[in-house]
This record gives structure tokens, C-alpha cells and sequence, in this order.
């Protein structure tokens, strides 16, 4: 019966956007303002079906005045790929990796129960098979879209994961609102981050794109000092990236504990156009990376919740740009 229901509240929201895709299930969302279509989770249809990612809030595209923030940044395809995403796409660290044993499974949420191959360290970039991809449901309004989740594990993990993709009224404003309850007996621990792969009008990484925090930042790693500069409270392309170059960093610094230095702005000089992401949870640590096609500060925030108990936060993403 749980599943009739869910299968039907989808067809029903497929039909109420009037843009079904003969292969990804999708949705389109509008506050007249803004204008974003998401790929919807579907373990045999989904543009989405990697085991990096959350796949609640896999977006497709976003425009405002004319602008577009989203756009396909990669080369090759393929719905398994840890990487064939767009946009603010969210990935929390696993749960139970270390304790499973060769052919057991582990927990990643926002994806589902999957099965540890070998002796390895976790990856992100490798496919876990998947053994339970737990339960879905969503609700579907004309600005805004709930993802639920729900799982349990045999070792003792459980959640209920609902996230929020919301278009504020009347405002160039998206907000991503999550709530993590513990359903099970063990603790939950991980941390979550946002890739945040953004593509400003399609504009290359380079000069013409600017990255900026509310504090000094300093960074070290790949490509930082020559092809990436800290200048201040910016990092400064030096010249354009080729086609297979990237920088990476796995902490930049210069950030506090407080809630106020979650505050990063991405812009295309050349456009104008902009985005301003800031969150209410402190930063845990702030990686950054880079390719030719997108520029992506990756804040990760600390999530713990005992059980019984639940875990809020938001992150939200203003942009900016002159009608074009």
C-alpha cells in the first residue's frame, strides 16, 4: 500500500509541471522571479544514481533575469558517475564504513544502505552497489518541493532525511532547508558540504570570475600561488584554465567559528551575474576546487544528532545580474 501511494503522489507531480522527460523524471519550480527545474530521485529513471551525492535536489537548470547559474560543467555522462551533477549538490560522509567487513554494508544518507567491495578506504569517486535505497516520498507545490527519506540499518543506524528546495516569494532568493531525525539506536555523526557547482552564464573559469569571503583567506594545494591567488578575503584566477587543469585545496583557512563567515560570493565579472551562499550552521572546514568549467567552494558544517533527537539547517543562495 506504501508503495502505491508513493508511486502515485509521483505521477501526479510529474503531471502537475506540465515538462515530463522521456527518460529523467523531473520537476519545474517558479516564484515568477526565479526558474529552476530538479531531476527527481528514481532508482531505475534517475538522471542521478551515483552513491556520492544526496540525490534529493539534483538540479537540471536555474535562470534569473535572464541569467543562467546552472549547466552541465562535465564532459562524459553516465547516471552512475559520482560526479554527473549540477548545481548545489550535498554529500554527507559515510556512516559504518570502518566497521563493516568485506561484503557488509554501510550508510550514506540521502542515497541509501550500500555494500562495502573491498579492504579500501571509503572513496567518493568509486560506485557502491546499492542494497536498500530505503523509502521516498516528496510533495510538490509550485515554489517548493519536499524530499523525504527514510532508512534503517540492521547495525542500528536509522533516519528520517527531509530536505526543502524553496524559492522565497517574489525574491531572487533558493533555499535548501534540511531536517535529520535519528530513528535508530546508534548516534549519527557525519558531515555534509555542498559542492556548490555552479556555471555563471557558461563563463570559463578564469580572470572573469571572482570568489570572495567575509575574512583573509589562505589557501594551500594544487594550482594555489601560480594558476590561483589569494588576494585578501578573494581567491584570483591568474589566467584561464585548460581543458583538463583544476586546483584543489582540502582546507582553505581563515574562517571562524561563527555562524557569519558561512558567507561566500561567486561572480562573473564579465555578466554580472552572482550568487550569494550563506548557511546558519558554522564552518566545519572549507575545501576548494576547481576546473575549467566551474568554480566550487565546498563549506562542510558538522552534523551529530543522538537518538530520538532531530538536526535543522539551511543554506541559502541569493543571486544577482541586470535583466538581459
Amino acid at each position: 500500500m506504501k508503495k502505491a501511494i508513493i508511486s502515485l503522489c509521483l505521477v501526479w507531480a510529474l503531471n502537475a509541471t506540465a515538462v515530463p522527460d522521456p527518460v529523467w523524471p523531473q520537476l519545474s519550480l517558479s516564484n515568477g522571479v526565479l526558474q529552476t527545474t530538479l531531476y527527481l530521485p528514481n532508482a531505475e529513471q534517475g538522471y542521478y544514481r551515483g552513491t556520492r551525492f544526496d540525490w534529493s535536489g539534483a538540479f537540471k537548470s536555474l535562470t534569473y533575469n535572464g541569467h543562467r547559474f546552472v549547466d552541465q560543467w562535465f564532459d562524459q555522462y553516465d547516471p552512475r558517475l559520482h560526479d554527473a551533477i549540477n548545481g548545489p549538490a550535498e554529500e554527507f560522509t559515510p556512516l559504518g564504513y570502518d566497521e563493516a567487513a568485506i561484503g557488509d554494508t554501510f550508510v550514506k544518507i540521502g542515497v541509501g544502505v550500500l555494500r562495502r567491495a573491498d579492504e579500501k578506504p571509503y572513496a567518493f569517486g568509486r560506485y557502491y552497489d546499492i542494497m536498500d535505497g530505503g523509502s521516498r516520498t516528496l510533495q510538490f507545490r509550485k515554489d517548493r518541493i519536499d524530499f523525504l527519506h527514510e532508512l534503517r540499518h540492521p547495525s542500528g543506524y536509522g533516519y528520517q532525511y527531509q530536505k526543502t528546495v524553496r524559492l522565497l516569494p517574489g525574491k531572487p532568493v533558493l533555499v535548501l532547508e534540511h531536517r535529520l531525525k535519528n530513528t535508530g539506536q546508534k548516534p549519527i555523526q557525519t558531515s555534509v558540504y555542498n559542492h556548490n557547482f555552479w556555471v555563471l552564464d557558461q563563463e570559463p573559469t578564469g580572470p572573469g570570475i571572482d570568489v570572495s569571503f567575509p575574512f583573509a583567506v589562505q589557501g594551500q594545494g594544487k594550482g594555489f600561488g601560480g594558476l590561483l591567488q589569494t588576494q585578501g578575503n578573494r581567491l584570483v584566477y591568474t589566467r584561464p584554465f585548460a581543458p583538463k587543469e583544476t586546483v584543489y585545496s582540502a582546507g582553505l583557512q581563515g574562517f571562524s567559528a561563527m555562524t557569519s563567515d558561512y558567507d561566500i560570493r561567486i561572480t562573473n565579472q564579465k555578466t554580472g551575474a552572482g550568487v550569494h551562499i550563506t548557511g546558519d550552521q558554522p564552518l566545519q572546514k572549507l575545501v576548494y576546487w576547481a576546473c575549467a568549467t566551474t568554480s566550487c567552494p565546498e563549506p562542510y558544517v558538522l552534523i551529530e544528532v543522538a537518538p530520538g533527537a532531530e538536526k535543522t539547517w539551511t543554506v541559502q543562495y541569493e543571486f544577482s545580474g541586470e535583466a538581459r
